[in-house]
């Protein structure tokens, strides 16, 4: 059974299991024929969907290719599905079968609640209706013009569905749930006049007429300020209906208000927002005529309660019966009970001491009635838990609390939740010129940023740090900069006085249980890094630990920071709470440690080497080997190219981190694991760190294996980066290694990679024997990969030598070969070297036939630096057709990404063909702004050809300018 869904993102599932579609490209396609089942789409349509106003000219084949890979992705998930997707006359069609499309049985619903006779029936089939909606049509992809009135339709089917289910839930007088949903659909349609006016009957119909007014002044401003127009008749009418609220009873303020609040710090700095969003939070709770309960909750230092006694100070004339301050002491030992809370608060209301109950239940229900008959402000400090807070309440009237804690309050009931976090760095940098003074801040910027990068921007981390200044006049910023770079000492140096942060940090700490608090210990050890959530699983070494993730969440001692590019989240220690952690980790054995450090790089390691394998392009290198050993390995799913993407920069640190904890096999497998992904993106600069630093330990743990697999690599980045003396020693180590430990097909790898530096070289007989002994190697190993990229290769060195029909040949097989095997990487590679041969042979329109195809097949496989060389191939086609304006779009798009990629001598050629573009256009200056940019690539790359002929042209375009050549041009 498949199932296709639009209503959301982009879905096909078959037998329950998802259906990957590929690309942006291919899933765009498939949403433009499921907006009309069953109805051609002709092409010109399905351009303008993929294309929209720049189509290429190869965009008729590329729809097919696309067409291609979605069928083989149905079939691979069911066989039955090959037809799905099927070429009409002038377009594609896609079949859809009853149920299995969810907007037809979004419809079919809708129809059967219409037809119900039972109001009961007709809410059930509507709530089944609306049920199969997870979303906006399509909200993952980016909408055509030309899907407008397709997805309109249903969106406002949708939206008739909702309203007609709340009719129908307030005429079986279910008001509590149509207020529900109402609230939620004038979120997204606050402009909509009915629904006001269902929101105010459903809302009076359960008791809560003050609501219900407070409501009909909502819809008036919104309609006021957003059309600049007043309620309709029918609106009005409701209005009028209502018998007028009683207005919140005003009490009398007392003789001597109490004001228990903490000073208003002079220098607070920042937090606008925040402090708005507070303020209006509390202004809304009291005009509703209710109480309102904020809860403050972040990290140790991070200012919650200045926050929290800055807002109270700023709103002392709005509660004018007293604010009362009450310092919970939640992370103390033993956290004050509200029990003996409960006095200290009624003593402040007036309550004396003989009058106190005994009780806690009647206590609290004592402090609800002296608060329900006054406006006061409460703050209550350092909360450790709900269960403290929930008693001191109060339960009516239009006082407010604002609670602080370390720890998140989900499960408190009907409190308004806000995190605060570290200040950006801008109010960072004031803060400290606040408290040091704006000249030694002027006078030393890098420092002041060093100080306020070390403290996280965390405010007491700051505070301590400029407190330490403002004692210290002869002191430079740089100098306590420097001693804060130490991280081993980085604490002692941010305390002074009473103020510290790492005893701020015991606090939350001395909180955690023990499986939290070891798991806080083990991720110290990682480093700066962002992780996901499987690594405190492996810290802990176990299969899941979702739990222990959101019990150190919920402290805020480890931050959720974003999502990863498959949706997964990713967290990280502050760098302060990272170094309390490491500290205390320090006092475990020291196995203890390498074996929660060990098992987090294991996991990298198995999570990478499976992604490696399920790239959708057969990687031309050795990604890994057995490692003979079981490794630990999280119960996560990966998929390839959203893993890597999301996990390259923790990965690199991971590499680093085996190294500098002495698992040298670890780092060298996981760079190996992560080169297929380094290659495919064009990472250059990740692969040259990471193997420079495996390399180092592959050769302090004498594995030869290791070193072969990495100086392979290296030679191949070297190759990319034209220093081609580096990339030949490389090659002849791993080769020489790899024969040394007797692996074939690494060998042949390193042979190709030989065969390539020599052809470079003009060194074809040489080329080709290292290009034939490879051959030979791959087929002992049974490696047709190999082949087909060695074949490539023999016909690339013969057709240097212009041997078009032996070139041709080696091409011919390699395409075959590569068809055969599904490499659909290689295939395309084989077609744009097919495509340079019809170009040599003159046959301008072949080439381009093949190129097309092969720019199709790399954009299907997501691989941009490889459609940017064919580019590049198809430029200097059209440059010799006379298409000047489609060849200059596509050559300065390929030396965008020859720039990228570090290649020096695909950009000189780029540049070349730009500077010949741009003469024949009569534009003077810009060509020989390109030729001298090419030829000072060649001299760079010691090309003696290329920069000889080049000096020629640059000799003609300065003599048609009356110019002087450059110097030795």
């Amino acid at each position: 059974m498949i199932s296709f869904r639009i209503l959301g993102p982009l879905e096909v599932a078959v037998a329950g299991h998802p259906v990957a579609l590929g690309g942006p490209k291919p899933r765009l396609l498939l949403a433009a024929l499921l907006l009309q089942p069953g109805v051609v789409v002709s092409t010109d349509a399905l351009v303008e969907v993929l294309w929209p106003g720049s189509a290429p000219r190869s965009a008729a084949a590329n729809i097919r290719t696309y067409v291609h890979s979605l069928r083989r992705r149905l079939t691979e998930a069911d066989s039955s599905l090959a037809e799905r997707i099927q070429g009409r006359t002038g377009g594609y069609a896609v079949t859809v079968e009853p149920g299995e499309l969810d907007s037809a049985v979004f419809e079919e619903r809708l129809a059967e609640a219409d037809g119900a006779s039972d109001p009961r029936t007709a809410l059930a089939r509507l709530g089944e209706a609306l049920g199969v909606w997870r979303g906006q049509v399509l909200e993952d992809l980016p909408h055509s013009h030309t899907w407008t009135s397709a997805v309109a339709r249903l969106t406002e089917l949708r939206l008739a569905a909702q309203e007609q289910r709340i009719r129908l839930r307030i005429g079986l007088e279910e008001h509590a749930e149509a207020v529900v949903e109402l609230r939620a659909l004038l979120a997204d349609h606050p402009l909509r006049e009915e629904l006001w006016q269902q929101l105010i009957l459903a809302l009076d119909a359960c008791g809560r007429r003050t609501e219900a007014l407070t409501a009909y002044t909502q819809a008036e401003r919104v309609l006021r300020e957003e059309l600049g127009a007043e309620p309709g008749a029918q609106l009005r009418e409701v209005r009028a209906r209502l018998t007028t609220a009683a207005e919140p009873q005003r009490f009398p303020a007392n003789p001597v208000p109490p004001c228990q609040l903490p000073l208003d710090l002079p220098d607070f700095t920042g937090r606008e927002d925040l402090v708005a969003e507070l303020v209006g939070l509390l202004e809304g709770s009291r005009s509703a005529g209710r109480p309102a309960v904020v809860v403050l909750s972040g990290a140790p230092g991070v200012g919650k309660s200045s926050i929290a006694v800055r807002v109270a100070h700023a709103m002392r004339a709005e509660f004018p019966d007293g604010q009362l301050h009450i310092d919970l002491r939640g992370t103390a030992e033993s956290p004050r009970r509200p029990l003996d809370v409960l006095p200290e608060l009624l003593r402040a209301l007036g309550v004396p001491d003989s009058a106190m109950p005994r009780q806690l239940a009647e206590r609290s229900a004592l402090l609800r009635a002296r608060l329900a008959t006054r406006r006061l402000c409460v703050v209550l400090d350092d909360a450790g838990s709900a269960a403290q807070v929930r008693p001191l309440l109060p339960g009516a009237g239009t006082s407010a609390v604002l609670v602080t804690s370390r720890v998140r309050m989900p499960d408190l009931e009907g409190a308004r939740s806000l995190d605060v976090g570290v200040l950006p760095e801008a109010e960072a940098a004031k803060l400290l010129t606040s408290i040091v003074g704006e000249a030694r801040v002027a006078a030393e910027p890098e420092g002041a940023a060093a100080i306020l990068r070390a403290c996280g921007c965390l405010p007491l981390a700051i505070r301590v740090a400029g407190a330490r200044l403002s004692h210290r006049p002869h002191w430079t910023l740089t100098r306590l900069a420097d001693r804060l770079s130490d991280e081993h000492r980085r604490l002692d140096e941010l305390r002074v006085g009473d103020l510290a942060v790492r005893a701020s940090v015991k606090l939350s700490y001395d909180q955690l249980p023990g499986s939290a608090a070891r798991a806080f210990r083990g991720l110290g050890l990682l480093g700066p890094v962002q992780f996901p959530g499987w690594v405190v699983g492996a810290v802990l070494d176990r299969p899941d630990a979702e739990d222990v993730l959101d019990v150190l969440v919920d402290a805020h001692l480890v931050e959720m920071v974003s999502a990863d590019a498959g949706g997964q989240p990713r967290y990280r220690l502050h760098d302060l709470l990272r170094v309390y952690a490491a500290e205390q980790a320090g006092l475990e054995p020291l196995d203890e440690r390498r074996g929660r450090v060990q098992r987090v790089l294991e996991g990298y390691l198995s999570l990478a080497t499976e992604a490696a394998g399920r790239m959708p392009i057969h990687f031309f290198g050795v990604a890994s080997v057995p490692t003979g050993v079981a490794l630990w390995r999280p119960g996560v799913p990966v998929e390839p190219s959203t893993w890597f993407e999301a996990e390259l920069r923790t990965a690199v640190a991971m590499v680093e981190l085996a190294a500098a904890w002495g698992f040298d096999d670890l780092a060298w497998r996981l760079t190996a694991a992560f080169t297929p992904y380094f290659d495919l993106r064009g990472h250059h600069d990740d692969w040259q760190r990471t193997h420079e630093i495996a390399l180092s330990v592959a050769r302090r743990s004498r594995n030869l294996h290791g070193q072969a697999i990495v100086l392979r690599n290296l030679g191949q980045i070297d190759l990319y980066r034209d220093a081609y003396d580096e990339a030949l020693d490389a090659f002849e180590q791993s080769l020489r290694l790899f024969r040394e430990v007797g692996d074939d097909r690494g060998a042949g790898i390193s042979l190709a990679g030989l065969g390539t530096v020599r052809r470079m070289a003009g060194e074809n007989e040489r080329a080709l024997h290292h290009c034939h002994e490879a051959l030979d190697l791959f087929a002992r190993a049974g490696d047709r990969h190999g082949e087909a990229v060695v074949r490539i290769a023999v016909g690339t060195v013969w057709l240097a030598q212009n041997c078009y029909a032996t070139a041709d040949r080696w091409f011919t097989d390699a395409y075959e070969l590569s068809a055969a095997i599904g490499d659909r990487h290689r295939e395309a590679h084989a077609l744009q070297r097919l495509a340079l041969l019809h170009q040599s042979r003159g046959n301008l329109g072949e080439a381009r036939q093949e190129l097309d195809r092969a720019i199709a097949i790399f954009d299907e496989l997501g691989d941009d630096h490889c459609v940017g060389y064919a580019h590049q191939s198809l430029g200097r086609l059209y440059l010799a057709g006379g298409d000047l304006a489609h060849a200059r779009l596509l050559l300065v798009n390929s030396l965008s990404v020859h720039r990228r990629n570090g290649d020096r001598r695909s950009e000189a050629e780029a540049a070349e063909l730009l500077g010949e573009l741009h003469e024949r256009l009569g534009q003077r200056d810009k060509a020989r702004e390109y030729v001298v940019r090419a030829l000072s690539i060649w001299r760079e790359l010691q090309a003696a050809k290329q920069e000889e002929a080049l000096a020629a042209r640059l000799h003609t375009l300065a003599a048609h300018d009356g110019r002087v050549a450059l110097p030795g041009a």
